[in-house]
């Protein structure tokens, strides 16, 4: 998923606060299946409508609302049908992947949902192609069309593709009403809302963006996740202080992003809340901007990303910031996944070393110091940003080979402008939108990427290809290795570090293990108290 996709003084005021916490039994002691719980985040939403967002904290919203044709159960990396009854190629013609229906789907507002709906789904991300949004995803994907009310045909670019139906459960995923969303424009949250032209195991009633979202348990969803079992209050917070405070006294159920090292460290230590890790997968790296970057033509930069690479101390940062919470990245494709290599420690090593950088620029010409303008975001990938973002400048500037200039954006707006190329380098974030090495690669690297940095390879492009449609499993971690390579050959990304998943509950929330799993969805279906 975009980037990380995603993320405490609290942003309600505190009368509202007070009434939130009313309604929803705070604090409150209930042993009951259906109580209500509240779980509390720092991410931020930028748009409800999935054709406007490719980030962690819209898609926690879109996850409980919006219905996939496919989607992973509770605890489980195995596709399952959810509006679908079946997806499979078809049998004579291996680029079409055909998914049939569930009969008697209907959208909350009383809709039929339909073929004609998924296909109006997947069009309008490639018609609005928001530079915010999921359509990267769709690279594989020629057209879509509904051949009759039950029926939906994708018709993809390369014979059994091995990923795409994994495709169908990301941010791409969600199905929409086409009477009610625009098809070639945004419904901004309050519409969208307003609208009820959700199918997912909630609807939301009370709406106040990044500041509070009521979920109501939809009692007509027959999905992949089951019968939801509580109603829920989602409170965002401006940074993990209050965060941490809330879940403490109980006065949330569950906290969920982002916690910061120390407050996971303080309250495993705690008699009153529960700390649950679930498989990471989480990656965080530096992108450079091919545009805008240091260096006057393409050899400098590429000897300026290289230096960097040279460089930077990961184990420092994991140990000094993170305290282990988060280890060395050293490729694109973080270790755990099927695949993964360690491309960066390959060709770099795991220690900085400033001779090697030192020749790497003077090779190609770069006069030193180098000026570096390094963009962070202080309120969407933690508030342990700032640190890590300073121990990279100080890694930098000590060998006396660059300046950095840091620089940091709240997210809306540093969503915006990285696309715009304001960034010459720039602090992302990724939760895999599916279990596969592929998902490192290709929306990072592929023509169209979400970066947005200017990087296109075909050489890159081929490869990509080639992983995608190979069913021989070692011929595949083959290409997926060669991919990797040229990633630390050319760094258009500098991978940082990866993490495992974390949420703190108090010890009456049931449920929350069985979410925090590979599929990356952190389904509220599965919690109750």
């Amino acid at each position: 998923m975009n980037s990380m996709r995603r993320r405490g003084t609290v942003l309600v005021t505190a009368a509202l606060a007070g009434s939130v916490l009313a309604a929803c039994g705070a604090g409150q002691s209930d042993d009951s299946d259906d109580a209500a719980l509240i779980v509390g985040t720092t991410d931020k939403v930028v748009s409800i409508d999935p054709a406007g967002s490719y980030d962690n904290g819209s898609m926690a919203v879109q996850t409980q609302v919006y219905q996939y044709l496919l989607n992973f159960p509770a605890g489980s990396t195995e596709l399952t049908p959810d509006a679908a009854q079946e997806c499979e190629f078809d049998a004579k013609d291996q680029t079409l992947y055909v998914c049939t229906m569930k009969d008697g789907l209907k959208f909350a507002n009383g809709n039929e949902l339909t073929a004609s709906d998924v296909a109006f789904s997947f069009n309008r991300i490639l018609t609005i192609n928001n530079p915010n949004g999921p359509s990267a995803l769709l690279g594989a994907m020629k057209k879509v069309e509904a051949r009759d009310d039950s029926t939906v045909v994708f018709t993809l670019a390369a014979p059994g593709d091995q990923t795409f139906a994994q495709v169908l459960v990301t941010s791409a995923g969600p199905i929409v009403d086409e009477e009610t969303y625009p098809a070639d424009s945004l419904l901004d949250d309050t519409a969208a809302v307003e609208a009820n032209g959700f199918s997912g195991p909630y609807t939301i009633g009370e709406y106040k963006k990044n500041e509070l979202a009521e979920f109501t348990v939809n009692e007509d969803y027959d999905g992949t996740y089951g019968e939801p079992k509580s109603d829920v209050t989602m409170r965002y917070y401006a940074d993990s202080n209050n965060l941490k405070l809330d879940v403490e006294k109980g006065d949330i159920d569950v906290a969920y992003r982002s916690l910061t090292p120390t407050d996971i460290d303080s309250l495993e230590k705690s008699d009153d809340v529960t700390v649950h890790t679930g498989p990471g997968g989480e990656l965080r790296y530096i992108v450079f901007n091919l545009k805008t970057m240091p260096g006057e033509d393409e050899a400098q930069k590429q000897a300026v990303r290289q230096a960097a690479a040279y460089l930077v101390n990961r184990d420092e940062i994991s140990s000094e910031v993170y305290k282990g919470t988060y280890t060395p990245a050293y490729s694109a494709v973080p270790d755990g996944q099927v695949g993964a290599t360690e491309a960066f420690k390959d060709k770099y090593g795991d220690k900085p070393d400033k001779a090697a950088a030192t020749k790497v620029l003077e090779d190609a010409g770069v006069s030193t110091p180098v000026t570096l303008n390094l963009q962070w975001n202080p309120d969407h990938y933690g508030s342990s940003s700032d640190q890590e973002y300073q121990a990279v400048k100080r890694q930098l500037e000590d060998s006396g080979l660059f300046t950095v200039n840091l620089q940091s954006t709240e997210w809306n707006t540093y969503s915006e402008e990285r696309v715009k190329d304001a960034y010459p380098a720039f602090q992302l974030g990724w939760f895999p939108d599916f279990p596969d090495a592929d998902n490192y690669l290709t929306p990072f690297f592929a023509p169209g990427n979400f970066l947005e940095s200017h990087y296109e390879d075909p050489a890159m492009t081929k490869l990509l290809d080639a992983q995608r449609v190979d069913a021989d499993q070692a011929s595949r971690e083959a290409t997926l290795g060669q991919a990797q390579e040229m990633v630390a050959e050319q760094v258009p990304i500098l991978p940082l570090l990866t993490g495992a998943q974390v949420a703190v509950a108090g010890k009456d929330v049931k449920g929350v293990s069985d979410t925090l799993d590979p599929s990356f969805k952190f389904r509220f279906a599965s919690l109750s108290k």
